[in-house]
């Protein structure tokens, strides 16, 4: 089959060519808001994707893949959101070897001053027979026609073989190649199902290394999913083999078991540097503000023996090794916790404290927020120091996460009281206020004290949730931490996500139902009318 070589720009070949010079940098290629939202209950609303594209800017990755416009309007629109106010890395749109998927891809990116499309199609055997009932000669003519497709939108093309450690290394590397002559800038190879092992994808990227005509003159990527746990490893093993871009999300989320892990990747470039002998172009210091924000707004807490970022990262609990912390922190610490933005300090700010002071400890915690929400999280601050003897960094970065500017009104919890007991049923007596400062008081009984306040919420707004799940996380320690909340809740098909922080937990509950209430009434306001989940990402397995 006859394939005709198109040439990338001069200007644009260029700073590609210098950036192959400088090889021992590998790109990172953040997938959170696009792969990372395919996890069950990780989706996000456009603002939420708003916050994390710019701490993910904050944290200096080099390309943000923000979404699959052509999945659905909602997510067109998100992409197009992020490119059009983001300034900072470059956005990246998925796409089906389909031409509307790639004009649409094109039409949600080209905001950005600098954006790439990122095509796939694939190439396993095994998805060959069953999935697409394709030959080898029909998946490269998609290809090779796509990406042409595509080259003349934008200059940044990436093409990904999906399933591509399980493709035969003969047919991968024909469609490596014939990627590469069609203009492809960087090409992916995904361990789309985590089933490769680093002794055999190491194998595979020296097969293609020495079998691909014109590889060394483009990125190669890799993309690995944590099915058998080697997500980490199977991308640090390609960086080695000659992979100059990791894909990888925040923590780590994703489909099923979920990516290679962000900061794990990072992490271990860092440390280990003089073993790699590459760098990347992270702000470590980023890195646990990010994954706080990451989990406070998809509700995947971030396990406590979770590396880099979990709250036993750099705690030390055996007597031995605590001896050896008191001697030196490096015989039982490879990092130190500020080299990830983690704070050591204790007791931090109280009740007398300003709003300066207050500022500079959420700058100082990595926290990047605007003046509206400064204001909120302090008068929540100044609240909460009225109740609570000690304050913590914790608590700090527990009130930043619930502040979004997003989630005021058209109700506004007042007050609550609660009362149960093992002899009795519970009774919830809560008061709202609306919009045009009028309040309603609802009672409500049941059989625990949280099941009736979300009773009266119900009764109140007329609006009644299906909740499916309820999770509860200390944000600092002692009698008087306060309780996270994360409710999972359904409305006529659509799953709803609320997030309440208070040091009562039934408190902190209501405040994450209401949440996911004004959300739903803003949005039938809004005319838009609650559907079931994208089912494009349904039937597509993707990358």
């Amino acid at each position: 089959m006859a394939r005709k070589l198109i040439l990338l720009k001069p200007n644009y070949k260029k700073q590609h060519e210098n950036y192959i010079m400088e090889n021992n940098t590998v790109k990172i290629f953040d997938t959170t808001l696009r792969d990372g939202e395919q996890a069950p209950g990780c989706s996000m609303t456009v603002r939420e994707k708003l916050r994390i594209s710019k701490a993910l800017s904050d944290l200096n990755v080099d390309i943000i893949e923000a979404g699959f416009p052509a999945a659905s309007p909602g997510d067109f629109n998100a992409v197009k959101t992020i490119a059009d106010e983001n300034r900072g890395p470059i956005i990246c749109g998925l796409a089906r070897c389909h031409s509307e998927d790639i004009e649409k891809a094109y039409k949600a990116i080209k905001g950005a001053d600098n954006h790439r499309i990122h095509v796939f199609v694939a190439t396993s055997a095994i998805h060959r027979e069953y999935k697409l009932k394709m030959a080898k000669e029909e998946i490269i003519k998609s290809a090779v026609n796509s990406i042409a497709h595509a080259r003349e939108l934008v200059e940044d093309i990436e093409f990904s073989p999906e399933d591509a450690s399980r493709t035969e290394l003969s047919f991968l590397a024909e469609v490596v190649e014939a990627a590469i002559e069609a203009g492809a800038s960087t090409v992916n190879i995904p361990d789309t199902v985590g089933y490769t092992v680093p002794s055999e994808f190491k194998k595979l990227f020296e097969y293609l290394k020495k079998n691909v005509k014109g590889i060394d003159d483009i990125t190669l990527s890799v993309h690995c999913h944590d099915d058998l746990g080697m997500s980490v490893a199977n991308s640090l093993t390609a960086a080695r083999s000659g992979a100059r871009q990791i894909e990888c999300t925040i923590n780590g989320i994703g489909e099923r078991a979920g990516n290679c892990s962000l900061e794990e990747v990072v992490m271990a470039i860092k440390t280990r540097s003089e073993f790699f002998n590459l760098k990347t172009n992270i702000k470590t210091n980023r890195l646990y503000p990010t994954a706080r924000l990451v989990a406070g707004i998809t509700g995947m807490n971030i396990p406590r023996n979770k590396a880099i970022v979990g709250e036993n990262a750099f705690s030390h609990e055996a007597g031995i090794h605590q001896h050896g912390m008191l001697q030196h922190s490096s015989t039982y610490e490879i990092m130190r916790p500020d080299d990830v933005g983690i704070s050591q300090s204790n007791l931090v700010l109280g009740k007398h404290s300003g709003r300066h002071a207050f500022r500079e400890r959420v700058t100082d915690l990595g926290f990047d927020i605007d003046e509206f929400e400064t204001n909120r999280a302090f008068n929540e601050f100044k609240k909460l120091a009225d109740l609570k003897k000690d304050m913590y960094d914790g608590d700090i970065e527990a009130i930043i996460m619930n502040v979004d500017s997003s989630s005021s009104g058209p109700w506004v919890l007042k007050s609550m009281q609660v009362t149960s007991g093992t002899e009795q049923s519970a009774s919830a007596k809560i008061t709202l206020i609306d919009e045009n400062a009028k309040e309603k008081t609802v009672k409500s009984n049941a059989s625990g004290p949280i099941e009736a306040a979300f009773k009266a919420l119900e009764t109140a707004t007329n609006i009644q949730l299906t909740l499916k799940k309820f999770d509860l996380h200390s944000a600092t320690t002692g009698d008087d931490a306060q309780g996270e909340v994360i409710i999972t809740t359904e409305f006529e098909g659509r799953s709803y996500r609320g997030h309440g922080v208070s040091v009562d937990i039934v408190e902190a509950g209501s405040r994450a139902y209401l949440e996911v209430i004004n959300r739903i009434l803003r949005r039938q306001r809004s005319g838009v009318k609650s559907t079931s989940k994208k089912k494009i990402k349904k039937s597509a397995n993707i990358i």
